[in-house]
């Protein structure tokens, strides 16, 4: 099982440099912690099974400061992928591939 990420600035095109984003779990247990790349990813994760959350520290001055993405792994074996696209008034998430 695998986990990453990438953030891209929906409002520059180009992907969101230097983002922590932390990797909980549903109880708030911290899993891991890193910033995003110079291409705007993380790659490495590998929580277990079970519902999880990454916390986005999208900038104090921003509209949305702090974004949470909730989700469920339920195939260990899969690669899971949740890419996040910004704006300054908006975002928007899938799970990827």
């Amino acid at each position: 099982m695998s986990l990453s990420t990438h953030v891209l600035d929906a409002a520059t095109g180009r992907p969101a440099r230097g983002v922590p984003v932390r990797l909980e779990r549903a109880d708030g247990t911290v899993l891991a912690e890193a910033s995003t790349d110079a291409d705007g990813r993380i790659t490495g994760w590998a929580p277990a099974e079970g519902v999880h959350r990454l916390v986005f520290d999208t900038g104090g001055n921003a509209f949305f400061p702090e974004v949470t993405v909730t989700f469920r792994i339920t195939d260990t074996d899969a690669h899971h992928h949740v890419p996040l696209l910004l704006s300054p008034f908006a975002y928007t998430t899938y799970r990827g591939s």
